[in-house]
This record gives structure tokens, sequence and C-alpha cells, in this order.
């Protein structure tokens, strides 16, 4: 059972030890831009450093922060720190683990039947800006985390970049980000820039391993080299040998093979199977899948073809699509594009 925010980020998720301290000894803008790809830990290291820059500990260095046990620490592992603010869409605050729960406040009533939103509302950025205009409860200054900050819509945008041109002296915030270009350039120019960037394969793979997940060096590859996306797969159910057969199933027009999974992971790896086919087709080698799972090379103007229709969908894949159709129709277009090139040359001889 882990004992701290800090933990997560030190001792869980080893690769965020070093880009703690140096953030901790070395960060002192009033606000702060954490980016990178997503899937390595990018709210767990904003809320340590949160933890840190809160901790009332006189006898922990500064980059040795945060000390786990002080009372300010103590508050934020139970999510009621009085000077510490989560803003989160409300549809991601239950995998969050309750952290951002005090925004909801924020939100408008909405009936049961509404489903939770995905962006941050103005209403709740709002609350953010009342709450920096209060003094800190514990004195050692305020704290708001936006995660992820490019799910602002445009009105919740330019409502907080009123509060981060001319912050509170004692506030800080700290905006997490897997597409900095999506934020306004003029809320990205206010920001200290920090890079999180994928861990060691090593020491992902030792990670993944340690958490009990069979074969991860492929579902590590299989995210991107992202962890915690690799974590997230495996508790769903998406085994390495799953994965590996997902090139032969969707080559044979088998629906069941994704059957089940949320519609944005059914297009992600549909296009990781595109970009890798396409890849060998090209005589490069794989990067999702192993390549002894790429049965057959696949046209690659086929390939390409069907790389840019996957393109479009994903533009669009949160709206609400009937997803069994979509799935069908999307593997029986990579079946299509995954014929031999031998047998399409044939046919456009004839």
């Amino acid at each position: 059972m882990r004992t701290s925010v800090a933990d997560v980020a030190a001792e869980k998720l080893p690769w965020l030890a070093a880009p703690l301290r140096r953030a901790l000894e070395t960060q002192s803008a009033h606000a702060l831009l954490l980016y990178g790809p997503s899937g390595v830990g990018q709210f767990e290291l904003a809320m340590a450093l949160a933890q840190g820059w809160l901790c009332e500990s006189s006898t922990v260095p500064i980059g040795a922060r945060p000390c786990s046990v002080c009372a300010s620490c103590r508050l934020v592992h139970a999510h009621s720190h009085p000077d510490l603010l989560i803003l989160a869409p409300e549809a991601m605050r239950g995998s969050l683990g309750g952290a951002a729960g005090e925004v909801e406040e924020g939100g408008e009533d909405r009936s049961g039947k509404k489903k939770p939103s995905k962006e941050i509302r103005v209403d709740e950025v709002r609350v953010a800006v009342a709450f920096t205009l209060t003094t800190s409860a514990r004195g050692r200054g305020k704290v708001v985390v936006v995660h992820p900050a490019e799910r602002m819509n445009t009105v919740a945008a330019n409502a907080f970049l009123k509060t981060l041109e001319e912050p509170p002296g004692d506030v800080r915030f700290l905006l997490c980000s897997a597409a900095p270009d999506a934020l306004l350039p003029t809320i990205r120019s206010r920001c200290q820039a920090l890079m999180l960037r994928l861990p060691v394969p090593a020491e992902a793979v030792a990670w993944l391993a340690q958490q009990g997940i069979a074969e991860p060096a492929i579902l590590l590859g299989a995210s991107g080299g992202q962890p915690q996306e690799a974590l997230a797969r495996a508790e769903f159910g998406i085994d390495a040998s799953a994965w590996c057969a997902l090139p032969r199933r969707v080559a044979e027009g088998d629906v069941s093979a994704l059957r089940g999974w949320p519609l944005p992971w059914v297009v992600d790896a549909l296009q990781k199977l595109c970009h890798d086919a396409a890849s060998m087709a090209a005589g490069a080698p794989p990067r999702y899948f192993p390549a002894a799972a790429i049965s057959g090379s696949g046209d690659l103007e086929s390939l390409l073809r069907y790389g840019r229709d996957l393109g479009r969908f994903a533009r669009h894949v949160e709206h609400p699509w009937i997803a069994d159709l979509s799935v069908e129709s999307l593997v029986a277009q990579g079946r299509e594009a995954l014929q031999t090139p031998r047998s399409l040359r044939r046919n456009r001889q004839i």
C-alpha cells in the first residue's frame, strides 16, 4: 500500500525520481508546464512536486522532499489539503484516485443521464480562480494542478489565462500536457517548461515485470514505450499473446479480436498495425509488433491509404459512434489493406 504521492513518483514509478529532484531544486517559476508523452507519470510527478512545495518539514532538504510524514504531506495523501486544488475533466476524476474530487462543486448541476464532461469547463476554472484569491491556510502557498491542460475548452482557457497573467503572490500552477501545441500560445509563453521523456526501456520493462505483467517487453512495445499505458491494457485483459495474434486476426477479418475494447484503443491498435505493416512493406523494421507477428508485408499503397482513413476516423473517435459497426468497418478495411503485394499486382495487371 502506497504511503504518499511522492512514493508513487520516486518508488512506484522509479524513472520519476531524478526529474522530481531536479524540479524541486531548480524550478522557481509561478507556472510550470510538464509535457511529454502520456503514460509515463505526468500527473504523478505533478502531484509529487505539489506535495514537495507544500511540505512543512524543517529537516528534509528541498531536493529530498516531500518528506511524506509531516501534516501537510499526510493531507495531500488524504486528498484533503486546503491549499491544493486539482483541475481535471469530470470524466477523468475517478481514474485519478480521488485526487481531483474537490473541483466537482464547480461543475454544472447535471442529471444522472448526462455523461461526464471530457473537457475542463469554464465553471470549474472559475472555482480554481476563486481558490487562488484566498489566503493560504497553512502558510506554505497554494498549488493548482491542471491535468490534462489541453482539455480546457476555449472559454475555460481564456478565463484561466487571466489568472496566469496576473497570479496572486503565493500561488503556483502545474500544467500537465501530452499535447502542448493544443494549448493557447499565450498560456505556454507564461509557463516554464519541463519535458518528461519516456523511461529507459530496461527500466520500464523491469517495472512492468514487478507489476506481474508477463512478457512485458511486448506490451511496452505495443504502448510505444509508455509503461502506464502498457499496464492499463494488461489490466484490461490485453496480454502479449493477444497482441501478437492481432495482425493475423485482422488480416482474416476476425472482428472478435477487438470486440469489447474501448473504441479509441481499437483505432490506436489498428493505426499501429498499419504503421508496422507499412514499415515492413517499405523494408523497415516494425515498432509496435514483433516482426514475426506481421503476417505478410501488405501493399504499401493500400496501407498508406488505410492509414489516412484511420487518421480521419481518429479525429472523431470520442464522438458517440455505434462502436460495433465502426469496428467491423475498420477491420474489413484492414483485411483488404493487409493483402500481399503479389496478389494485388496480379489483379492490377488483369
